[in-house]
């Protein structure tokens, strides 16, 4: 719970900011993109930030590049859900439930 997760996109100062294409998990640190447009071409480097211990750890950069043969490679269709049994939660607390369908 003292983790939180961020993307730097080229370089530092220019974080990726959450909308209707891009998603951070704050669970796993994962990136989303949905629907990939020619100004996402990139790298992109993860930041773990500690509140524990104030600090912070870079990733090594990941480049997203363009295929220009159209294929999009074997995805099956799936539903990713991966909620605990039970979700214990305090009266008039906020819960956020990551579900992810990935697939083509």
């Amino acid at each position: 719970p003292d983790l939180s997760f961020a993307w730097i996109f080229n370089e530092y100062p220019s974080f990726v900011h959450e909308d209707s294409r891009r998603f951070v998990s704050q669970e796993t640190g994962h990136l989303y993109i949905a629907k990939v447009e020619p100004s996402d071409v990139g790298n992109y480097t993860c930041v773990t930030t500690s509140s524990t211990t104030n600090s912070q750890v870079l990733g090594s950069p990941t480049p997203l590049v363009l295929r220009t043969d159209g294929v999009m490679g074997e995805y099956e269709p799936k539903i990713e859900v991966q909620f605990p049994e039970t979700l214990p939660a305090a009266k008039g607390s906020t819960v956020k439930l990551e579900c992810f369908a990935l697939g083509k």
